[in-house]
């Protein structure tokens, strides 16, 4: 990297972090009025600049899927800031708490206190609602955010960029492009958090480069994510439950199932299955609109990588449809990938596209041991309808999050936190606790004209300090 280069850049995003430092420091505590203002503007600029999404996102992707654009990255914020705006207010009033005997008469509240500018890193694959998702909840607990937008999504990243233009000043949220340099300089500038979703690669990078400025830092990361079929369950069902989550976005979220744990005696109809409902899903795959496209060639180069290592070290490659792979076009069927061994690529890393390896188990507890030899994923799915096996499979296993008999959609849920574990990430920013994760729990002891603290003032050993400690070393 040329290093005066890197100085320009970071000389760049000093000032922008610098302006909104000094805005925020000319008003750190925004009105639940203005908060509920930005929120409001932004839901309109949604709204109005959905079709300009949905064209800007099938551009940058050479084919996306309107619907997808629409369920997966216009739907979720909107229905983000409506649960925000219902329940803001109770979120900002500063919570009671007990002070306790020794403590009283004092009063003690937690007020939520704004960080001040929050720094968020925004990958490819849900630009919009990774972008706008983080922007809600720290414009909700009072913070003023500066966004790194992806630069495999340029024609997004303009319209993104002109709707906050008219919301909000550039001291308020500011909107930054650039390559991999850009991203290193942003990462190490002196935020008050920052936000990453990407890689565990990367997310290594980023906390690194937050270390030196001691910045506090969500990691949404990922990992290989497993759909485990229980024995009790219909293929049939499992199949229908567990396609969509690795059919959208063709793969590319970071909640994807990335490998499924079979019983060993039911993978041939697992594939048969898999193919006959892809095909009802996607027919006339070739012209289909409803499929997208792996994002570009890098990345399109990669999976077939992936793929070949695969073949060369003796997998067997299943088609979800009969389809003859075009590198001009990047469009790929889900790949089924089974007699699969922990020297392949496509088990040692997060696959983030379609190609699904089955592995096959004998009993549950096989399941749950070879999901526990590997790194804790962001997400588990369980496709089982008996509650004993459901429950043992959660109390076993450790993971981001679960869903039962679906995938993926455990990431909608506005009420409840969103978060990996170790390798697949650190901290929430969904529902209350990212609000609290983009606040300050500040504790306020308030104590009035009766000083109870005389009590335990030197000289020591008088029969009230006697009597208190009795009280309290019981």
């Amino acid at each position: 990297m040329n290093m005066a280069l890197n100085e320009t850049h970071q000389t760049s995003l000093k000032q922008h972090l610098d302006l909104q430092r000094q805005a925020y420091n000319s008003m750190p505590a925004p009105s639940y009025q203005s908060r509920v203002s930005k929120l409001e503007q932004l839901k309109a600029g949604l709204l109005e600049q959905s079709e300009q999404f949905v064209t800007a996102l099938a551009a940058d992707y050479g084919h996306r899927s309107s619907n997808d654009t629409m369920i997966s990255d216009i739907m979720p914020c909107v229905n983000n800031i409506n649960y925000t705006l219902k329940n803001l207010k109770k979120w900002m009033k500063p919570n009671r708490r007990h002070a306790g005997l020794l403590l009283a008469p004092s009063s003690v509240t937690v007020h939520y206190q704004p960080l001040g500018v929050v720094g968020i890193i925004v990958p490819w694959n849900f630009p919009v609602m990774l972008a706008i998702g983080p922007i809600i909840t720290a414009i909700a607990a009072g913070n003023r955010a500066m966004l790194k937008m992806s630069e495999f999504t340029p024609a997004t990243n303009q319209v993104i960029k002109a709707m906050l233009a008219k919301i909000f000043n550039e001291d308020e949220v500011a909107v930054i492009e650039g390559e991999a340099d850009v991203a290193a300089a942003f990462s190490a500038l002196p935020f008050d958090h920052m936000l990453f979703t990407g890689s565990t690669t990367v997310g290594r990078h980023v906390m690194r480069a937050a270390a030196d400025n001691l910045t506090p830092v969500t990691l949404e990361l990922g990992g290989k994510s497993p759909v485990v079929i229980a024995p009790d369950i219909d293929i049939a069902t499992a199949v229908e439950r567990l396609i969509y989550g690795k059919c959208l976005n063709a793969g590319q979220i970071c909640v994807a199932p990335d490998y499924i744990l079979c019983p060993e005696d039911k993978v041939d109809e697992l594939i048969s299955e898999y193919q006959k409902r892809f095909n009802k899903m996607y027919p006339d795959f070739d012209s289909n609109p409803d499929y997208g496209n792996v994002i570009n060639e890098r990345q399109y180069s990669r999976l077939l990588t992936v793929l070949e290592d695969a073949k060369q070290k003796g997998a067997q490659i299943h088609s979800a449809t009969e389809y003859n792979i075009d590198a001009n076009v990047r469009k790929l069927p889900t790949q089924l990938i089974t007699a699969t061994s922990d020297e392949m690529t496509v088990m040692q890393e997060e696959i983030f596209g379609p190609l699904l390896p089955i592995v096959s188990y004998k009993n549950i507890d096989n399941a749950i041991g070879y999901i526990n030899q590997r790194e804790r994923p962001l997400a588990l799915y369980i496709m089982s309808f008996d509650s004993s096996t459901q429950q043992h499979i959660v109390q076993h296993t450790h993971s981001g999050g679960v869903c039962i008999n679906d995938t993926v959609f455990h990431v909608a849920a506005d009420d409840a936190p969103f978060g990996g574990i170790g390798p697949s990430g650190m901290g929430h920013y969904h529902g209350k606790e990212g609000f609290l994760t983009f606040s300050h729990a500040k504790t306020v002891l308030k104590s009035g004209k009766f000083n109870s603290g005389l009590f335990v003032h030197p000289p020591y050993g008088t029969k009230i300090q006697a009597l208190l400690m009795k009280m309290f070393l019981r």
